[in-house]
């Protein structure tokens, strides 16, 4: 991967930790970098619920604008859902993650988020990595639907290559010919990834399976291959989510998955953060 001048590997030993400001959480170091939150924001109340959680999390995810593939599907609250967002950040001193979908919707984004997120279908939107590239804000990178290993990497350096080095690419599963899971986690990818690049890789296998039942067991087998952390749909009433339900975990089970990390974190020479060291409510 000659052309990847920026964000491959110099030397077996090298690798990025990038801090998400105004916290004190990194990722790609040695405590694990894990995400939850819903889909898409629906209220206050759902947001505040999530926060408040007695959850280890680093982050809290939530859409304002939402790509779906019918378009009467539920979309986000646009810019209605910033001020929760923002809401969110101060009173509990949670890093937000959140999907930018467009050029123009970045210098929106930007006062109410962490990290800025390239969905699987904007992948190869090389006039929107360019554009990030000019952001001063990590961007998490979400594999593309069949995209390779190659190209992957190749999008990570379009961000790099127009100035912004704070890149966390995302495993999220590829699409295969067996629709009993959503997608084909690929947790060789994240192997190859992790020597290939200095980036940290962080995997999301709530999109990657698409069945709750199935997101504790490859997440644990995402963090023992290696993975920097975790992006998981988390919601207080999963059965009554507006997008993706289906694979959506209740916070008792986020609870409970993120407790049987914490083994298998140790084994691998990783830790999680507990979560009463982030709560910041002022």
């Amino acid at each position: 991967m000659k052309d990847a001048k920026l964000v491959a590997k110099s030397h077996t030993e090298h690798t990025t930790e990038i801090a998400i400001a105004p916290s004190d959480i990194t990722v790609g170091g040695q405590d694990l970098f894990i995400v939850g939150g819903p889909c898409s924001i629906e209220s206050m109340a759902q947001m505040e619920a999530i926060a408040q959680a007695p959850i280890a999390i680093q982050g809290v995810r939530g859409g304002v604008f939402k790509p779906r593939t019918s378009p009467y599907a539920f979309q986000g609250l646009g810019e209605m859902g910033l001020d929760i967002l923002s809401a969110i950040r101060q009173r509990y001193g949670l890093p937000v993650v959140t999907e930018v979908m467009a050029i123009h919707q970045i210098e929106t984004l930007l006062p109410h988020a962490d990290v800025l997120q390239v969905g699987s279908r904007n992948m190869q939107n090389f006039d929107l990595l360019k554009a990030l590239g000019e952001v001063n804000k990590p961007i998490l990178l979400k594999r593309g639907l069949a995209a390779t290993v190659s190209e992957f990497v190749m999008a990570a350096e379009y961000i790099a290559s127009h100035g912004n080095p704070n890149i966390i690419l995302c495993e999220r599963g590829i699409r295969s010919f067996d629709s009993y899971t959503r997608n084909v986690l690929d947790l060789g990818a994240v192997v190859a990834l992790k020597q290939i690049t200095h980036l940290p890789v962080i995997v999301d296998p709530s999109h990657a399976t698409g069945k709750r039942e199935l997101v504790a067991p490859l997440a644990k087998a995402a963090i023992a291959a290696g993975a920097d952390g975790l992006i998981i749909e988390c919601h207080p009433n999963p059965d009554k989510s507006v997008s993706d339900a289906r694979q959506t975990l209740s916070l008792e089970a986020m609870a409970e998955l993120i407790d049987s990390l914490i083994p298998i974190a140790q084994a691998v020479g990783r830790s999680i953060r507990p979560q009463h060291s982030l709560k910041l409510v002022s």
